[in-house]
């Protein structure tokens, strides 16, 4: 039986089925001020993960491999939703700072910036969950530095099995620190405030990619990984931790699958480094 309605909710809690799990994370990248960074790639509880995989090989995301924020043990046939997310820092150089909580599903390691040439994605392995694609996003992470300034697009499936989908084409900005959106910046007309790249028109998720293409030549490597963003939040300022309440600030929880990799985005002011985060999740399950 599904959590439908607040008296479910709040009988779930009541009857002992919630559990809180806390993170920590102290990045030691020199994040770029206003580009999107991704913390699954620094280390604290939970550890780093590096994007490690075959090359442009699909690569699955799960917590019993790569671990990710704790959300605790399978509860199958129950089901799992996101109560909460709590973050706070003593550092005031990255704020404020929006984060975005996402379910990290697949990856496509290794896209070779000094390639120019169409290359393809071996598809070994599907999507686990959100087996449709509906409302699954793409981000480019960077995994070895470039030097900045080339595009790209890349061909997908989408949420509807249509093959053969083009992305809006992307510049790429010259951050260095590994672990940063490629495509990102607040202040660049040319680069997106938004950590994900567009779809073609009409589209809303992805289900596979299919090639990239590099429209300059450059230096360094990429991963494209396919995300399920759950929850917004923002950390203010140094005095407080900011609770974001699934159940206040938004329409619906978010449904937490079993062995999930759960993992956090963020938009510093400044550079993270030497920056702790700490903070909780809060789960509840029917």
């Amino acid at each position: 039986m599904s959590i439908v309605n607040t008296k479910q909710l709040i009988d779930a809690e009541l009857e002992g089925r919630v559990r809180q799990y806390v993170w920590r994370k102290t990045p030691s990248q020199a994040s770029t001020a206003g580009i999107w960074f991704d913390l699954s790639m620094s280390p604290g509880n939970p550890p780093a993960q590096y994007y490690i995989g075959g090359i442009l090989s699909s690569t699955v995301l799960a917590r019993s491999t790569e671990v990710g924020f704790n959300h605790g043990p399978n509860v199958s046939p129950s089901t799992k939703y996101l109560r909460s997310i709590t973050a706070m820092t003593a550092t005031a150089t990255a704020l404020p700072m929006p984060m975005i909580l996402c379910d990290y599903l697949l990856v496509y390691p290794f896209v070779d910036m000094s390639v120019t040439d169409q290359q393809d994605m071996t598809n070994t392995n599907a999507l686990t969950r959100y087996t449709d694609g509906k409302g699954v996003q793409v981000m480019a992470v960077l995994t070895n530095a470039g030097v900045g300034g080339q595009s790209f697009s890349f061909t997908y499936t989408n949420s509807d099995g249509v093959s053969g989908r083009v992305s809006q084409t992307v510049q790429m900005n010259a951050a260095t620190a590994i672990g940063s959106i490629v495509t990102s910046s607040v202040s660049t007309a040319v680069q997106s405030g938004n950590p994900f790249i567009g779809l073609q028109n009409g589209d809303s998720g992805v289900r596979s990619i299919e090639s990239v293409t590099m429209l300059g030549a450059d230096v360094g490597l990429f991963a494209l990984v396919l995300v399920k963003p759950l929850l917004w939040t923002q950390i203010f300022e140094i005095t407080a931790p900011y609770e974001k309440d699934a159940l206040i600030g938004g329409s619906e929880i978010p449904r937490i699958y079993d062995d999930a990799f759960l993992g956090c985005l963020c938009l510093p002011r400044g550079t993270l480094a030497a920056t702790a985060l700490v903070g909780d999740v809060k789960v509840v399950w029917d």
